[in-house]
């Protein structure tokens, strides 16, 4: 078995067998460099699959507990940059639309996704306050913010998780390797360990995970209303 069929077995397998060997040939020079890529990063995800496995527990604390926040009528914020910006507004799109099953919607903003009043704040006053002056305008006692990052060092998502301490609202991120500057502002953390690129990709896995936490949790609630 040569180096490279040798790798692309390593990520089928490193992948709980959920994926396929595929058989056919190796594509030739000048697109085997290309290639190998492809089946590193594919083995790359196995040990990012395995970290947030592995803190199972905690996002499920974080789905039953969100879920008792924002039937009691609190809210979620959520922020990150480039593609954690992304992932933000994911979660908040599941909350506030639904994830699996139909069910009542919950308030959940993702804080970069107003345009105006994202470049209007950074014009005024400085990248780093971006996310910061949101929280202090949104924010109240009880909410939930949640930060990803996969650097964990994002000026802007450490001043926001300083003016959500400051109001009383509960902090948990999303990070690459911990710990890191941001995992310690947050009061809960779930670091994933793994390259960047694969840390992000486990965060989509971590939010639908979390939802699913939260889903049952409001479903146990709502059944305990009825009864």
């Amino acid at each position: 078995m040569n180096a490279e069929t040798t790798t692309a077995a390593a990520a089928g397998t490193g992948l709980a067998g959920t994926m396929g060997t595929d058989t056919r040939p190796a594509p030739a020079a000048p697109h085997a460099a290309a290639h190998r890529a492809v089946l590193q990063h594919f083995s790359d995800l196995a040990p990012a699959v395995a970290s947030v496995q592995a803190q199972a527990r905690q996002l499920t604390a974080w789905g039953v507990e969100l879920a008792g926040r924002l039937l009691a009528g609190q809210r979620l914020l959520a922020a990150g940059n480039g593609g954690s910006a992304a992932e933000a507004q994911h979660l908040t799109a599941e909350l506030v639309g639904r994830f699996d099953g139909d069910r009542r919607p919950f308030s959940a903003i993702a804080l970069h996704a107003d345009t105006s009043a994202v470049t209007a704040i950074a014009n005024d006053y400085g990248f780093d306050q971006l996310f910061a002056r949101q929280v202090l305008g949104h924010g109240r006692r009880g909410d939930v913010l949640v930060l990803l990052s996969t650097s964990g060092q994002s000026p802007n998502l450490l001043a926001a998780a300083e003016a959500a301490r400051n109001l009383g609202l509960s902090t948990w991120a999303l990070t690459g390797r911990g710990p890191n500057p941001l995992s310690i502002a947050c009061d809960e953390a779930v670091c994933i360990d793994a390259r960047p690129a694969n840390a992000q990709e486990a965060h989509l896995i971590a939010v639908h995970a979390l939802c699913r936490a939260f889903d049952a949790e409001v479903q146990r609630r709502s059944g305990e209303e009825q009864s």
